[in-house]
């Protein structure tokens, strides 16, 4: 299926939903959206966005970023939620580009995964506890920050792990026109890390075996290191998926 939605200043917008889990049910589709930053949001952007009947908005940026770029403008029945999950910021356009790019992101998300488990535990129960209406998580590319909780969703709604690392991957579709972006708004610097706007899935691979490493799975990790409780993930499970 076609995940990806059309805009002119979002590159990284796209559908969850769709995926089948172990019990035999799908995500819903149109109800769990990923995405770049909606402080890009303007002009026919914006009407289209409206279109999709969004509610509930869970932005995973610093406020320093929120304050230098913008957020998702405010609008009737929506419910917008800051819950900034990283906690050691870096420079992706900075870091050496002779390092391993992949073992490099897999080391990022597993500081945000052990520093931000009120966090992310608040941005799981924000998507249990939302109207009945879609969804957007999104970050700044919707690449890392998003990524990471994404896969999280996905694997306590059920979603198998080859799933989980292809709608990863899926931001190699918008990697260029990240760049672009990068470039435009930073005329003056150099792009000095090749892996800039990289979402290969063996990033995801790396994530993934080490929460089990380190936690026992992703279930374990959620609940036992950030606090989730049982019943936050059956209302996921009960509100997100469907049979067909």
């Amino acid at each position: 299926m076609l995940r990806h939605i059309e805009f002119e200043r979002l590159h990284n917008f796209r559908d969850m939903g769709g995926y089948r889990t172990s019990d035999g049910r799908r995500v819903r589709r149109q109800r769990l959206y990923r995405s770049d930053s909606l402080g890009k949001l303007q002009g026919e952007d914006w009407q289209r966005y409206l279109a999709l009947g969004v509610r509930t908005v869970i932005d995973l940026r610093y406020p320093w970023e929120i304050a230098a770029r913008g957020r998702v403008p405010d609008y009737q029945g929506l419910e917008y939620h800051n819950l900034s999950i990283e906690h050691r910021p870096y420079d992706q356009a900075e870091i050496d580009p002779g390092v391993d790019p992949w073992r490099y992101l897999a080391d990022r998300f597993a500081e945000v995964a052990a520093d931000g488990t009120a966090e992310i535990r608040q941005a799981l129960e924000t998507v249990a506890a939302a109207p009945p209406a879609p969804v957007v998580i999104h970050c700044a590319s919707g690449k890392d920050r998003t990524g990471l909780l994404a896969a999280l969703l996905l694997a306590l709604l059920g979603v198998g792990e080859d799933d989980i690392l292809a709608d990863f991957a899926l931001t190699e579709l918008a990697s260029e026109r990240l760049v672009a972006d990068w470039r435009t708004a930073n005329p003056e610097r150099t792009l000095k890390w090749p892996a800039f706007g990289r979402a290969p899935a063996k990033v995801m691979r790396l994530v993934l075996d080490d929460l089990a490493a380190v936690y026992g799975s992703v279930h374990d990790y959620a609940v036992k290191e950030a606090g989730v409780r049982e019943e936050v993930i059956e209302t996921l499970r009960a509100r997100y998926l469907v049979r067909e």
